[in-house]
Parts: structure tokens; sequence; C-alpha cells
């Protein structure tokens, strides 16, 4: 939470100029930025949850990743010119700010005095859901990448170990990755492989759907969970508050999941669709490669992720994020305002994210096959 305040007055002092006089503009800035923030932060659960830096200057910033090295005895006599073997082995990854992101939203003055409620507020809420939505959604599938791919230090007799995929469950039914046992014994087998491959135990995290984190909630004194004195509103608030094998686990709409966002339902999910679900529940993947319009890095296509994919497990070094922008408010004002008679209200953010060390990143999945690599 110190970071996210830091974030937030660092975003205040540089909110974009309007042409608000005075007192006037003041209020303003600080209506629209804390409402856009309390919406951006409610949601946004990854911005914390991985390696994340801000670029001051330039387009992209290097991450360094070291593999291991040896210890070797010392021959009397011999000049100690580092090991024989030239260990460590480095990996450079390099991650670059993707185009401006944006919503807005025009809000006309006759609207706002004919209603009976405090319409700019409830907008700049919905634009910072809207920020936190991409910004969470890039970064999950960043790890996802991450968990299908080889180290990036493989020198001779040194190859790092790469990412992990877990399958959930032993049948070909996407009813799998809603089974609490199948979960609990991924999450196990998950943090046994992490062990092995040396990833630290600080900053394990999980993210789940939300029916997967309440299946989880329902068994929770016979499936394992550590911390089960955690009850009531603590427990099922999805905010990492339960664990298994040491994982906190967060729940979210904004993981790749069955080739949806989130969540799905019919097939052989064995979940019935609530009914009126509208257009934004468990929308179909886009294609976010370094090919689409806006993206420098590659978040892969919707072809390329598949419809098997059911959640992730991983550490805090399997993604890196960088920020040239955080999250700010801008508003029109003045002439622009008197010409159009109302006011743009425009959240931005610029921001890029990378799998940095695959061995850290976990990728859960239903059925015979693990997705392919991309």
């Amino acid at each position: 939470m110190a970071q996210q305040s830091s974030d937030l007055t660092t975003s205040l002092v540089n909110i974009g100029q309007s042409n608000l006089a005075g007192d006037k503009r003041a209020l303003y800035l600080k209506l629209f930025s804390g409402e856009m923030f309390k919406g951006f932060q409610h949601n946004a659960i990854a911005r914390d949850l991985v390696m994340k830096r801000t670029l001051k200057n330039g387009k992209s910033l290097q991450f360094i990743y070291t593999g291991r090295t040896t210890a070797e005895y010392h021959t009397p006599g011999n000049a100690i010119l580092g090991n024989s073997d030239g260990a460590p082995p480095v990996a450079e990854k390099t991650v670059t700010v993707d185009d401006l992101l944006i919503s807005s939203a025009f809000v006309y003055d006759l609207d706002e005095t004919l209603s009976h409620y405090d319409l700019r507020s409830e907008i700049s809420r919905k634009i910072g859901y809207a920020l936190a939505e991409k910004y969470d959604r890039l970064i999950f599938r960043a790890i996802a990448r991450g968990a299908r791919a080889a180290s990036p230090v493989s020198a001779t007799n040194f190859a790092e170990p790469g990412g992990t995929q877990i399958r959930v469950g032993s049948s070909t039914n996407e009813s799998d990755a809603f089974s609490s046992t199948a979960l609990v014994a991924a999450f196990y087998d998950a943090a046994a492989a992490m062990d092995e491959k040396g990833i630290s135990s600080d900053g394990r995290c999980a993210v789940l759907n939300p029916r997967q984190y309440y299946e989880l909630i329902q068994a929770v004194g016979s499936n394992g969970l550590v911390n089960r004195d955690a009850q009531g509103t603590a427990l099922q608030g999805g905010n990492g508050v339960i664990e298994i094998a040491g994982i906190h686990i967060y729940k979210s709409m904004n993981i790749p999941f069955l080739g949806k966002y989130g969540t799905k339902f019919g097939g052989t999910t064995g979940q019935t669709s609530p009914g009126n679900t509208g257009d934004f529940i468990g929308p179909a993947l886009e294609d976010a490669s370094g090919a689409t319009g806006g993206i420098n890095n590659d978040y892969g296509t919707a072809s390329e992720f598949g419809a098997v994919s059911a959640g992730l497990i991983f550490q805090r070094e399997a993604a890196a994020c960088v920020e040239a922008i955080g999250p700010q408010v801008q508003v029109t004002s003045g002439d622009v305002s008197v010409i159009y008679q109302g006011d743009v209200i425009l959240g931005r953010l610029a921001m890029g994210a990378d799998y940095l060390n695959p061995a850290a990143a976990v990728e859960l999945y239903v059925g015979a096959s693990a997705p392919s690599a991309f």
C-alpha cells in the first residue's frame, strides 16, 4: 500500500495540465484523481505481485538474470581469475513500454445538471476499472507465456530451468479446473517444482478465477489450506488471505481461463451461467502480439494461448513490468468546455510487461496436452 500511495502522490503532482483556474481546477483534479485511483487500486492485482520499475527516460528497461555458478577448490600457486567454467551465465531481458493506454468519457453539462447523482465521480471510477483491467490482463498473459518458455540462460552445462505447466485433474473435462481436490494437488505440485528449481518462497502467489477461489473456500476445513483461522469477510475477500503450500491465493476475472478471460460456462465445465451476463463477462481472448497496434511486447494471440489454461501460480521474479506514465487523470476546461458544453475526463497510463524468469512461473491447465510455447 505504501508503494501505491507513493504512486498516487506522484501522479497527482504530474496530473496533466488543464485550463481550470485556481481552486476550481484543484477541486476537479482531486475529485477525478481520487475516484479514478480508487477504481484502479481496487481492481488491479498484478501491479504489486511482479517486478515493477519506473522508466524515466527512453522506451525500454533492461532486467538482468543470472544463472548458477559452482564452487571449486583452489590449487596453491594458481591465480584466481574466475571459475574455469566461466559461470555464472547472464541473460538480459528488455521490456518495452507499449503505446499510451487511455480510457475517456465526455460529460455533458446538461446531463450532469439534470442528474440526481455525482456523474463525474462514477465515470472517473469506471475509467480506473478499465485501466486496471487491461493492466492485469497484459501481465497475466506475460506470466502464462513465461510458464511455457525455456530459460533464457542456456550456457553449456549451465542450462537453467524453464517454466512449469501442471495439469489439474486427470480427465479431459474442463470441470477439473473447478475441483478443489485437484486444485490443491496442483498447488503442492507447483510448490515442489519451484522448490526444485531454486525459486524463493518469498512472494509466491496464485491467481484463480472467482469460482475456483470459492470452491477452495467451501472446502476450507479439509482441502489443505494453511491458514484455516481466517474466516468471514477476510477469508472471502479474495485478496491473498488464504494460502496453500505457502502460496497466497488471489481471485481475478482477468486471467486467461479456458480461452476466455476469467470464466467460462457450458461445455464440459460443469458450470451453469447465472444468466444475463452481458457482453463483458467471459470475453474471448484478443490478439496482443507485437503485430497488434499499440503493442510493443509479445502477449500472444488468442490461438497461441489456446483454450486449456486454468490458473497461474508464480513468484514475483516471473514477470517484469515497466511504467513510463503511472495512472493519471486529465480533464478539459476553459474555452474547450464552453465550446462543447461539457468536459472530457481522460485516464491514461503507459506500461509494458514481459516474462523474466520462466522458472518462477507455473501455468495450470486441463486436458491431456499442455498448451504450446510461443
